[in-house]
């Protein structure tokens, strides 16, 4: 469930409301181009080691940079320089051929879900300063180049299709693709949302072979919501009827996509299917090709996703090889079977068989070949393996939960951290592992980049945003603590404080959370957003990571398995109590605010008898597991069919009559992960018992709020809702 908001989004407006001893506005909070430090680009590396590739500051050119020096070496790309007839005035994004002669590009992006999207696709040839389109017939999605450069496979219209571009040949490879019937090669939502697909079409090493995934979504029940109008909307919707919006979309047992692994041989024009013990309600989450671009290596889930199995496929032949299998008495986890790296003679993969997250060097017989890291901590990253040096590099929780450390590892086993500081750092590595960008930041400190060489010698520093940390020096800031659960265990918190705190005062408390499973709210890393605006108006705003979540034990995590709301809902209520025993808070002044599964909590928290809070705010909430996607909600709670006691205990909505608090509730009524009807379904049940609330629709807005100042609106009244209660 990636439901999880990202909390730096586009509110348009900046509001000079007064603040409680501070200068700083609700925009400045809630704002992108106010809250948001500066950013370095994304670096391509570049095959020497010694450069990288990025995009110019003012996104019109593409320029080669060193790492050791930080001086442009030379332009790849540049708007203005293209010969020829076809040009372009500007790009969304680019990939750089494997062989780097040729650039793919896009522009005029339509989104379509989370992450995907369709564009214009073109091809840049380096040397010949020439452009050529991918296809004329329409937009594209997923367009894959070829190793060579010489070819795209991309989609269209549910079917796949390759760009020759020596040729100017644009040709079908599949033609039964339809629109809520039959995907090939992009994914469908559940894919995208819950596993992280955006593309599944994989070239072979030689560029003859291209592989794919079929997604037959013929049975999956299909979901409509009435798409109204925002004002802010260029193209704005349902003026006077609402225009109608239909995509499949699975409940919690309800019929998944049947998927298959397919080749497409582009020297006899044929389609193989592999011969994979795919069953009906089986899972792909991982196909790619091996680490010398001959045989496919495809991950099959079962629909519990508690047994993969690793298999390596011949594309020619189809013959599938088990390789591995990792089993599970709760759920296994993406974040550590998608941490995988296949190399020419082994591969790299993640388990959390020892009850953390960890690598495991494999040979493609599945023979063990050793254990990479090992010990009481996780493995979040990986960055990969330097044979010359025998290291290898990765992000590790080993300061403690609430951050990441980079660290290399070598064939012994030892692990040494690259800085060792506590904070949240990652690493972007060159081709050659002779330096890495380092991005750094902790709860005082804004993001700082710069360029280190191997081993940890600071180079130069890019961005050190230091004219962004003095404009938020009178900002609050998030301290760490920990509280104890309802049994006795200890949990990570944060506590944010007014600028003007004033240790004799007594000040309202609002407990801002997530919680879901393998998620983390308590981080030591810079964040500037609503809840420090929350801050900033008189209020201590506070979190707990209570069971379920994520970067401690697999034990921690596994405790709210086929349980959810039940551990979470004690835990959340006990750190609240702990904190207000504070002797700055007031413990009859208290509250609790969520997001998505955090909306889901305030809802279960607040029809918990006993609960200590006088209100609390629901934004974007599940409100029962069975209006849910399957791949998410049943991760964590299997099916209803095989847990009916677990999904009517874990019903927000089941526990309607036992709300005694006053409740604002918020969604978005366009939102096509957590959809309007879960709001809408809880909030009649309310009415029709007679219960008072407050409700707050944004018309046309998704799950993120990331439209117009739709963010700057939604603390606005967060914070108006609090003064009217607290």
């Amino acid at each position: 469930m990636n439901i999880r908001p990202i909390l730096f989004y586009a509110a348009s407006l900046a509001i000079g409301l007064p603040s409680y001893g501070a200068t700083l506005s609700l925009g400045d909070y809630c704002d992108i181009p106010t809250a948001s430090p500066r950013s370095v680009k994304e670096l391509t590396p570049m095959a020497d080691g010694e450069s990288y590739a990025c995009i110019s500051d003012n996104g019109e050119s593409i320029e080669v940079y060193s790492y050791k020096t930080g001086k442009k070496l030379s332009t790849l790309f540049d708007v203005k320089s293209i010969l020829g007839s076809l040009k372009i005035s500007d790009f969304d994004g680019y990939t750089l051929a494997e062989n780097e002669r040729s650039i793919l590009l896009w522009n005029d992006v339509e989104k379509i879900y989370r992450n995907t999207f369709r564009a214009q696709y073109y091809v840049y040839d380096i040397a010949r300063k020439t452009l050529k389109a991918v296809s004329a017939a329409g937009p594209q999605q997923g367009a894959t180049l070829s190793h060579d450069g010489r070819m795209v496979a991309y989609q269209r219209d549910n079917n796949i299709y390759i760009s020759n571009l020596d040729y100017g040949t644009d040709q079908a490879v599949t033609t039964d693709g339809k629109r809520n019937e039959i995907i090939y090669g992009t994914p469908d939502w559940g894919y995208e949302e819950e596993f992280g697909i955006i593309n599944t079409m994989r070239w072979s090493a030689d560029n003859n072979t291209l592989a794919f995934i079929r997604f037959d979504e013929k049975e999956v029940p299909a979901y409509s919501f009435d798409n109204y109008r925002s004002y802010c909307d260029d193209e704005p919707l349902g003026d006077l009827y609402p225009e109608a919006y239909t995509y499949k979309y699975p409940l919690a047992g309800y019929p998944n996509s049947v998927v298959s692994v397919h080749s497409y041989d582009l020297n006899t024009k044929t389609i193989k299917k592999m011969d994979l013990p795919i069953g009906p309600t089986d899972y792909v989450p991982s196909m790619e090709f091996d680490g010398k671009g001959e045989n496919l290596m495809v991950m099959l889930l079962n629909r519990d996703q508690n047994h993969l199995t690793l298999y390596r496929v011949n594309p020619g032949s189809t013959v599938a090889h088990r390789v591995l299998e990792q089993r599970s008495d709760a759920w296994l986890s993406p974040a550590a079977y998608q941490m995988v790296e296949y190399s020419p003679d082994n591969f790299v993969i993640g388990s959390e068989e020892s009850g953390y997250r960890h690598l495991y060097l494999y040979d493609y017989s599945g023979n063990l070949i050793r254990r990479i890291s090992q010990g009481d901590f996780n493995v979040t990253d990986y960055y990969g393996h330097d044979s010359r040096r025998g290291l290898y590099y990765m992000q590790t929780t080993s300061l403690g939960a609430i951050n990441r450390s980079v660290a290399q590892v070598d064939n012994k086993g030892n692990l040494k951290l690259l800085h060792g500081v506590e904070g949240t750092e990652s690493a972007k590595f060159s081709r050659n592992f002779n330096y890495y960008l380092r991005q750094f930041s902790n709860a005082q400190t804004p993001p700082v980049y710069a360029v280190y060489a191997a081993g940890g010698k600071l180079i130069q520093t890019v961005e050190d945003n230091a004219a962004y940390a003095a404009k938020y020096a009178s900002a609050p800031k998030m301290e760490f603590t920990k509280v104890k659960n309802a049994e006795g265990e200890e949990m990570n918190a944060y506590i944010i404080k007014p600028a003007d705190f004033d240790p004799s005062k007594r000040y309202p408390l609002m407990m801002y959370q997530y919680n879901g499973p393998d998620s983390q709210e308590v981080l030591n890393k810079w964040r500037m957003e609503g809840i420090f605006y929350i801050a900033s108006r008189g209020y201590i705003v506070a979190a707990v990571d209570g069971r379920g979540t994520g970067n401690r034990s697999r034990a921690w995590a596994n405790a709210v398995y086929c349980h959810l709301g039940r551990y979470e809902t004690a835990d959340q209520i006990a750190g609240a109590k702990e904190i207000a025993s504070l002797p700055y808070v007031d413990a009859h002044r208290m509250a609790c605010f969520g997001w998505s599964y955090g909306g889901y909590m305030t809802l279960m928290e607040l029809s918990e008898k006993g609960n200590p809070f006088k209100c609390g705010v629901s934004m974007a909430p599940v409100t029962d597991w069975r209006f849910y996607d399957s791949i998410y909600t049943e991760r964590y709670m299997l099916t209803p069919q095989q847990n009916k006691s677990g999904y009517d205990e874990a019903s927000a909505l089941d526990r309607t009559g036992d709300m005694k608090r006053r409740l604002l509730i918020m969604s978005g009524t366009s939102d096509d992960n957590v959809h309007y009807f879960n709001t809408l379904k809880y909030t009649s049940k309310l009415n029709y018992e007679g219960t008072l609330f407050d409700m707050m629709s944004y018309a046309g807005f998704e799950h993120s709020l990331r439209m117009c100042n739709a963010r700057a609106r939604l603390f606005d009244k967060v914070v108006d809702f609090l003064d009217h209660n607290l």
